[in-house]
Order: structure tokens, then sequence, then C-alpha cells
């Protein structure tokens, strides 16, 4: 038994390390190859909306918690990355405050902006902040076991909250938010190379990411996580705090949002209270559901096609875009469940079902398996 747990285990390796060759190659080589520079940079843009979704596919596809509010975690990490921009672009130009807040009057740099003038300090608060939040909000609302339509309720009344907020505040853009960045840590945004240096490391950022939720998938962790989704009082009977497992995956998931705003920020230019509120919130969750919550790659393939779609359609039915996207959502929550990448094994299902059939017996066999007549029977007595 043990022998054959080794070799499954060595062929879901195997089969994992081919995939991410695969997907290394596609976008390392094929898509630059194959994109101008423009469909470049939309893939880049959709492949941030990928990172996001794979850290819901974590926490709401293994861990039954529907997050409502990832554009809370999004823009944190979008609004640190574009204020360090900000003023180093200023630094550059020799002024004390950006551009945007001498237009608006604003002579003095407020404090808050102060420590991300630094890259590195910019950097730790786009890994810690987004996290420590999540852990903060996650003690909070788990430990009081707060779960199913009011935790997604909250979350989304947090991300509504964060916008209108990040609305009334001139210090950072208003309702305009922050753009016109120049360089990204030294690299002039205007130049194609560099340009594509950024769907590069969104690119790299996406397959290791990919990589950490399958090892957590895959590790002791990652069965506690379903056993708390399917059965979180059995789960509290043996022993464990299921709290603290559903702050674990919100915590990942929140990090991992962090981090796609932050790449977001560069690769589209502009920041605003739009791209973090609650439609961007609903429409990662649509991606999600829509490629396969419970999958691996489901959330990914999801987020990218949907992002895909939406650019793609909206140019030719501009007012037709929202519509479409709440029927497939409607679609694919009361018939795929499991999502287009629970299709697969469906169908599979469904062939093996019919190869298995046994053959119809010929004709001869059918005959001679037919009761006499009953005439016959009379005359015999």
């Amino acid at each position: 038994m043990t022998t054959l747990v080794q070799r499954w285990r060595a062929h879901s390796s195997l089969t994992a390390l081919a995939g991410f060759a695969v997907a290394a190659v596609l976008l390392f080589a094929v898509a630059p190859a194959v994109l101008s520079d423009f469909r470049l940079n939309l893939l880049a843009k959709f492949l941030c909306f990928a990172i996001v979704a794979v850290g819901i596919g974590l926490a709401w596809g293994r861990g039954g918690m529907l997050t409502l509010g990832q554009g809370v975690f999004f823009g944190i990490g979008a609004y640190i990355m574009a204020m360090h921009l900000q003023m180093a672009d200023a630094a550059r130009l020799g002024n004390d405050v950006p551009e945007f807040m001498e237009i608006a009057g604003i002579r003095e740099l407020p404090s808050f902006w102060t420590p991300f003038a630094s890259g590195p300090v910019a950097l730790l608060g786009i890994l810690v902040l987004p996290a420590l939040i999540a852990a903060a909000l996650g003690y909070g609302v788990f430990k009081r076991r707060v779960k199913g339509a009011y935790f997604a309720i909250l979350s989304q009344a947090l991300a509504a909250a964060l916008a209108i907020l990040l609305t009334g505040q001139q210090a950072i853009g208003g309702f305009t938010g922050l753009s016109d960045f120049r360089a990204f840590f030294g690299f002039k945004l205007s130049d194609p190379v560099n340009r594509q240096m950024l769907f590069f490391i969104a690119a790299g950022t996406l397959l290791v990411v990919v990589a950490l939720v399958r090892q957590l998938m895959h590790s002791r962790y990652g069965e506690l996580l379903v056993a708390v989704r399917d059965q979180e009082e059995r789960v509290r009977f043996l022993g464990y705090d299921p709290a603290n497992v559903k702050i674990v995956a919100y915590v990942v998931a929140a990090f991992f949002a962090g981090i796609a705003g932050a790449l977001f920020t560069p690769i589209v230019g502009i920041i605003s209270p739009a791209d973090i509120g609650v439609v961007p919130s609903i429409a990662f969750l649509i991606g999600v559901a829509i490629g396969g919550r419970t999958t691996l790659l489901g959330p990914v393939l999801g987020a990218v096609g949907v992002a895909w779609a939406q650019t793609a359609l909206s140019e030719e039915f501009p007012s037709g875009w929202t519509y479409l996207q709440g029927v497939l959502f409607i679609v694919v929550v009361g018939f795929v469940p499991a999502g287009l990448a629970g299709l697969w094994p469906l169908l599979k299902g469904v062939l093996g079902n019919r190869l298995r059939r046994p053959a119809d017996p010929p004709a001869a066999t059918v005959v001679e398996a037919l009761p006499e007549p009953a005439t016959e029977k009379v005359e015999s007595r």
C-alpha cells in the first residue's frame, strides 16, 4: 500500500512539473513572440487578477470562505506601490511633493506618505500590511464563529467602506486616484523593454503563487482546511481550532492580493477607488467560480478568461457585458458548480460509462433464448 501511495505521489509530482514547464514556455517564450506590446501588457494585467484568484480559490474553494472583499487587500498593495512611485518621480524631478498634490494646493507631504519613500519599506509594507490586516480581521471574525453569508456581507462592506474612504481623500488622489508613473525602481515605464520586464515579473510571480498553493493543498494543512469546510464541528471535536485554520487561509489570500495590487499599479499605470471597490471584488469571485474554485488551475484560467472576455466583448457590446457576466455566473453556480474545470471529469465519466456498457447480444442468440410457442407445448402433451 505504501509503495502505491509513493508511486502516485511521484506521478503527481512529475505531472505538476510538466505542467509548470508548459506554462513557463507559454508565458516566457510564446506570449512575447506572438503578442503585440499592447496585448502583452493586457495579459500582464490579467495575470495580476489570476494571482488574486489563486488566493480566493484557496480560501473559498478549499476553506469555504466566500471572500467578497479581496479588493481591500488588492487596494492596499496597489496604493502603497503607487505612493512610492509618485514620491520617486517627485524626487527625480526635485519636487517636495508629487505633481497632483501641487495641483491640488498641497505643499507639504502627508506624514503617512513618508515611510513609503523608501523602496525596501514600500516592498515590506506590500508584503506585510495586507497580511496583518487580514490576520486581525480574521481573528475577530472567525473566533466569533462568523461564517457563511454573514462573513461574505462583512467582507463586501469592508471593500465598499475602503472605496468610499479613498474617494474623499485628496491626499491620495481622491476619486481619480494616482496615475502618471514615470519609472519603476529606476526603470522607465515608457520603454517597451521595461514593460515586457513587468510582464515577466507578473508571470513569474503567478507561477510561484500557484506552486505555493499546490504545496498547501497537498499538505496536512490542506486536508485539515477541507475538513473544516465540510465538517467544522467534527474538526473542533477532534481537538483542532477551525478559526486558526481559516485565519491562515484568509491571510494567505490577502497576501497574494496585496502582491497582485502592487504589480497592477505599474502595469496599468493607474489605481483608483473604482479598481478596489465592491464591483472589482465581485469580478474576482466570478472568475474563480467560472474557472472552478475547488481546483488549482481553475481560478487562474477563469480569471484570465473572464478578463479577456470583458476586454474583447465590451468593445463590441459596451452595455451588454455586465449582463453576460451575470448570466455566466448564474449558469455556472446553478448548473456547473465545479466550474469549467469540472467539465472534463464529468465528460470523462460519461464517456467511460458508455465504453464500459456491454454490447448488445447478437440476433441469433436472442432468437434462441425465446420461449417455445404455446401451440407446440400443447401438441407434445
